[in-house]
């Protein structure tokens, strides 16, 4: 098993299986993540299954790959160093209305979930999400309902989640954020002094 890393989190890529699903008729991929081996990685292994990838490291250069040949299907990271990926999900499906976009992020959120769906984006992937699970999404039959997740996270770490987001949002701003989460500012302190929950 090849070990796929992130910024965030680990990702297990494993290698091809014979009953890998078969792209369709037009197989190209576009993966936008701006962590850069991860990108490659991931890329590699979406070949072994059967995709023509293409990889951008930001919301600039994806938006350029786009105008110049829109893809069939698309992964793209929630937070990207120029902006939010929400962008690019909006694009993709201004200039190609079929696009089958997943989204993908360590930044789990509901609310951001439900604008990506209604952008056009057909599921929503917290990271660690391994290759299969990404083919699975991508491929899936859109009457079909996704399967509940084997390890889905835990209470702990969705409210970690959500704090983390939060305190980013605040420009890492201890005070701003616990006033926002209407938590007390030591009790933020030592939340953010832990590692996460698994």
């Amino acid at each position: 098993m090849m070990a796929l890393s992130s910024s965030f989190e680990t990702v297990s890529v494993p290698l091809m299986s014979d009953t890998s699903p078969v792209p369709g008729p037009d197989p190209t991929l576009l993966i936008v993540d701006d962590d850069k081996a991860f990108v490659q990685r991931l890329a590699r292994a979406m070949e072994k299954r059967g995709f023509v990838t293409d990889v951008a490291e930001s919301i600039e250069e994806a938006i350029a790959k786009v105008e110049a040949a829109p893809p069939a299907f698309a992964v793209v990271d929630m937070r990207l160093g120029d902006g939010n990926g929400l962008d690019v999900i909006e694009y993709l499906r201004d200039r190609r209305p079929d696009v089958r976009t997943v989204v993908l992020t360590g930044y789990g959120n509901i609310a951001t979930a439900v604008t990506a769906v209604k952008l056009g984006a057909i599921d929503y992937l917290a990271k660690p999400a391994d290759a299969d699970e990404i083919v699975a999404a991508l491929t899936r039959d859109p009457q079909i309902k996704a399967a509940p997740p084997e390890n889905p996270m835990s209470a702990d770490r969705v409210r970690w989640e959500h704090i983390q987001r939060v305190y980013e949002l605040c420009d890492r701003n201890v005070s701003e954020t616990a006033r926002r989460l209407n938590m007390h500012r030591r009790t933020l302190q030592r939340i953010l002094a832990k590692r996460a929950p698994r």
